[in-house]
């Protein structure tokens, strides 16, 4: 489980130097959508295996997809 933890704290980082957006907020903005567990802790096996690159784009879009999402349902993202 550490190594998974270490995992989500990287691809947080990555994806919060890439858009320059606080690693906080940008934690936060995922935890109110339960992208930490569902994405990054539940895609573990697959996202690790990926270079810094490709998983700060999969954060930053997967995050923005489910905003937009959350936002055209009327929700408060």
């Amino acid at each position: 489980m550490a190594d998974v933890m270490q995992f989500v704290v990287f691809a947080i980082e990555s994806a919060a130097q890439k858009t320059g957006i606080d690693s906080t907020e940008l934690y936060n903005r995922l935890q109110r959508l339960n992208l930490v567990q569902s994405v990054l802790v539940e895609g573990y096996d697959m996202l690790h295996t990926q270079g810094k690159p490709f998983i700060a784009d999969y954060v930053i879009d997967t995050l923005n997809n489910w905003e937009r999402q959350e936002k055209e349902k009327g929700g408060n993202a």
